[in-house]
């Protein structure tokens, strides 16, 4: 059963579960479940994706009633009137504490074309653990709110990747050794990026709607352990 953030009679949000696959495709590989087939189950009758997450990563989706809604909230992701804001827990210590990464990025085929791609981000918090790792006695992480203001191919991992502070439990773009340490030392065994709120109008109304995902045990326990808090969202 998913968990129904918002439902009428145009649209549905639900919380992503994280290593959900979100639809059948080539990227997703055999996967035993897909998140449109069991809401489909779960509503009764025709849905439709009105954009999508990563399969590793969990929160707010949003889904439409029919083709026509799914086209309008189409229209507002492409004209950047979507405002999304997502939680990460990153390796080391972002420097500046906020700004933002401007790096073309290709779509899902790596060798394709680069457009234009640009992510927010603020620095929220951060620890120092006192495990050893390769040449390092103590390991820096950091709670970041991250702010897509384009839809490119996996941005928010690529580009902390490319400032040199990877997703942790990104296993495409990350660190292994940390994904590990996280593992072993926290019991964390998913991927660290939530996406947290999303802001639109609604496609029928054209009401303002702020629509939020609480976390899973599992990012909600790092963020316990290290004694954060979730941000007051502007």
């Amino acid at each position: 059963m998913l968990d129904i953030l918002y439902q009428d009679d145009a649209l549905i949000a639900v919380n992503k579960p994280a290593g959900m696959a979100v639809h059948r495709s080539k990227m997703v590989g055999n996967a035993d479940e897909f998140l449109i087939d069991i809401l489909r189950d779960q509503v009764g009758g025709t849905v439709y994706l009105a954009h999508r997450l990563d399969r590793a990563t969990s929160g707010v989706l949003l889904i439409a009633r029919g083709s026509e809604i799914a086209a309008a909230l189409g229209e507002q992701f492409m004209g950047r009137d979507v405002h999304k804001q997502y939680l990460t827990v990153v390796r080391g210590w972002p420097e500046p504490t906020d700004g933002v990464i401007d790096y073309p990025l290709p779509g899902s085929r790596e060798s394709g074309p680069r457009r234009d791609a640009r992510t927010r981000y603020r620095r929220l918090a951060t620890t120092e653990q006192p495990i050893a790792l390769g040449r390092y006695p103590q390991q820096r992480y950091a709670l970041v709110l991250a702010e897509p203001e384009t839809g490119r191919f996996r941005q928010i991992r690529k580009h902390l990747a490319h400032i040199h502070h990877p997703v942790i439990g990104d296993c495409q773009h990350g660190r292994s050794d940390h994904n590990r340490l996280y593992k072993q030392y926290f019991g964390c065994h998913r991927m660290l990026l939530h996406a947290l709120r999303l802001r639109l109008r609604h496609p029928v109304s054209g009401e303002a709607l702020s629509i939020d995902a609480p976390l899973d045990p599992a990012f909600a326990g790092i963020l316990s352990r290290f004694d954060w808090s979730l941000p007051a969202l502007g």
